[in-house]
């Protein structure tokens, strides 16, 4: 499957040229430390042989990859980012693993030309940044055969996330919020926290058998208090045997496309 050329949203254009610096800083961090709550649900994943899979959101491609040794040889893993500079780190990760049923295109999935041709649509802290969520999930649907599954990874409430909730108010204990013009990656992290409001937005889109299931984990978020401290703010009490561990929680959501 080849790119195709469409105009960047301002939105895509702001991961490229703001976001994207920042997320590769912390990529050890946001990769590796917080792999726990991709693991669990892949490993409960039950997937056929020789599946077409679609990675939404792929970032670094660790994800993709994972999926790709899953699927055997005679499958396929298509993995889409908004952000070229990641997938260049996500060739490069798949080409020195041996792995050559994946491939990664920059795109934007609420644009893409789909068509049904994926036997399942996975989706680990992507899907909550998308700027029209429904748009999103809808053109998933579409890239999806009858009867085949969804299954996306979100952060639970921001309360559950102490790794997460813990340096946003220490900022703001000293720096005003910012305005409401203020430039941003999309609704955030936190936006598919609600399982009412995601069920809605899936049957909106056209999506069955809607679940959630909660999966609760520690995060590694550095190797010293030094390190972490370049990722937030005031970890030091949560230091165990010299690495910086804090509470998690996230939600995975499994859907379905009805079948023809």
């Amino acid at each position: 499957m080849q790119p195709t050329t469409q105009p960047a949203s301002e939105y895509v254009e702001f991961w490229n040229d703001t976001l994207a610096e920042k997320f590769d800083r912390f990529q050890d961090i946001l990769m590796n430390g917080l792999s726990y709550h991709s693991r669990v649900p892949l490993e409960r994943l039950d997937i056929v042989p020789d599946s077409r899979i679609l990675d939404v959101g792929c970032g670094w491609g660790d994800t993709a990859i994972a999926l790709a040794r899953r699927t055997g040889s005679r499958g396929e893993v298509l993995g889409l980012d908004c952000v070229e500079r990641f997938l260049e780190d996500a060739r490069r990760r798949a080409a020195e693993a041996g792995i050559d049923n994946v491939c990664f295109i920059t795109a934007d999935v609420e644009r893409y030309p789909f068509e049904p041709e994926y036997d399942l649509c996975f989706s680990r802290f992507g899907m909550m940044f998308f700027e029209h969520p429904v748009v999103a999930m809808r053109n998933i649907h579409k890239a999806l055969k009858p009867g085949g599954e969804l299954m996306f990874i979100v952060w639970r409430d921001i309360e559950d996330n102490p790794w997460l909730g813990l340096p946003k108010q220490v900022v703001l204990d000293f720096l005003p919020p910012p305005g409401e013009d203020a430039r941003t990656c999309g609704p955030g992290p936190f936006s598919m926290a609600n399982p009412e409001v995601v069920t809605q937005q899936l049957e909106i889109a056209g999506f069955e058998d809607i679940a959630f299931e909660r999966n609760d984990g520690p995060v590694e978020v550095g190797d010293s208090v030094e390190n972490a401290m370049r990722f937030q703010l005031a970890l030091a009490p949560f230091e165990q045997d010299g690495r910086i561990v804090m509470g998690s929680s996230s939600w995975t959501i499994t859907a379905r496309k009805p079948a023809a």
